[in-house]
C-alpha cells in the first residue's frame, strides 16, 4: 500500500515550486519517523499507540494539492488534498478506517487553519510539517518561496536596532517579516512534547540567524 501511494502521490509534485516539492515530503517523512521514535522512547508507548501506516500515508499525501493552490486553481490545498487522498486510497482499496484517519490528517495539517488535529497521527503530521519550516531548511524555504512570489527580502525604511523586533515592511510584506510572523511562532504551535523539543532547537538557530541578518542590514558586520 505504501509503495502504491508513493507512486500515486509523486506526480502531483511534478511542477511544484521548490518550497513545497517532493523533497519537502521526503523531509517531513523523515521528521515524522524521528518524532514517532522519540515519542515512544519518552513515554514508553506501545507501538500500537501510533499507527505508522496511517501517518506515513498522510505524509505522502498531505501536500498533493499544494501546486494547484500555488497556481490559483484551488483555494485550500488541505481541503482539496483530503478529498483527493480519500479518492486515491479508496481506489487502492484501503480499509475505510484508514481512509478516514488519513483524510483527517491531511485536512488538519495546515498551519493555523481549521480543523485542529484530533488524533495522534494528525498531531505528528502537523508537527513534522511545521518543523520543516524551521531551522536552516525553514529559512531556505522562506527565501525560496519569497523569490517565487516576488516579495522583497526585507523592508526598505525601518531597520531593527536588535534581533528582538521585526522589520516593518513598507511594501506589503517581506520575506524577512515572514520569519518573525510565522517561523518563530511555530514552537508554540506544536502539538507534541517531542515536536516542541525539536522546534525549540530549530527556533534557537533561527534567532541566531536573525541576529546576524539584522547586523548585516545595519552594516555592523
Amino acid at each position: 500500500m505504501l509503495d502504491a501511494v508513493r507512486r500515486r502521490a509523486r506526480p502531483y509534485f511534478a511542477d511544484a515550486q521548490p518550497a513545497h516539492d517532493w523533497r519537502h515530503v521526503r523531509r517531513v517523512e523523515a521528521l515524522a519517523e524521528t518524532l514517532v521514535d522519540r515519542h515512544r522512547r519518552s513515554v514508553g508507548a506501545s507501538p500500537l499507540e501510533v499507527d505508522e501506516r496511517v501517518l506515513t500515508l498522510a505524509v505522502l499525501l498531505h501536500d498533493i494539492g499544494r501546486a494547484k493552490e500555488d497556481r490559483g486553481e484551488i483555494d485550500d490545498h488541505s481541503t482539496w488534498g483530503a478529498r483527493e487522498a480519500e479518492r486515491i486510497l479508496e481506489e487502492l482499496e484501503a480499509e475505510p478506517t484508514v481512509v478516514d484517519r488519513v483524510r483527517h490528517c491531511v485536512d488538519a495539517h495546515r498551519y493555523s487553519a481549521a480543523p485542529e488535529p484530533g488524533t495522534l497521527e494528525a498531531k505528528l503530521l502537523s508537527d513534522a510539517d511545521n518543523l520543516d519550516a524551521l531551522g536552516a531548511v525553514g529559512i531556505a524555504r522562506v527565501f525560496s518561496y519569497g523569490g517565487e512570489v516576488g516579495s522583497p527580502i526585507h523592508g526598505l525604511d525601518v531597520v531593527p536596532d536588535d534581533g528582538s523586533s521585526p522589520i516593518e515592511a513598507d511594501d506589503g510584506g517581506s520575506q524577512y517579516d515572514h520569519i518573525h510572523e510565522k517561523l518563530l511562532d511555530l514552537p508554540d504551535r506544536m502539538y507534541t512534547d517531542v515536536g516542541r523539543e525539536l522546534a525549540d532547537a530549530r527556533a534557537s538557530f533561527v534567532r541566531e540567524y536573525v541576529t546576524q541578518f539584522d547586523a548585516e542590514i545595519r552594516g555592523d558586520r
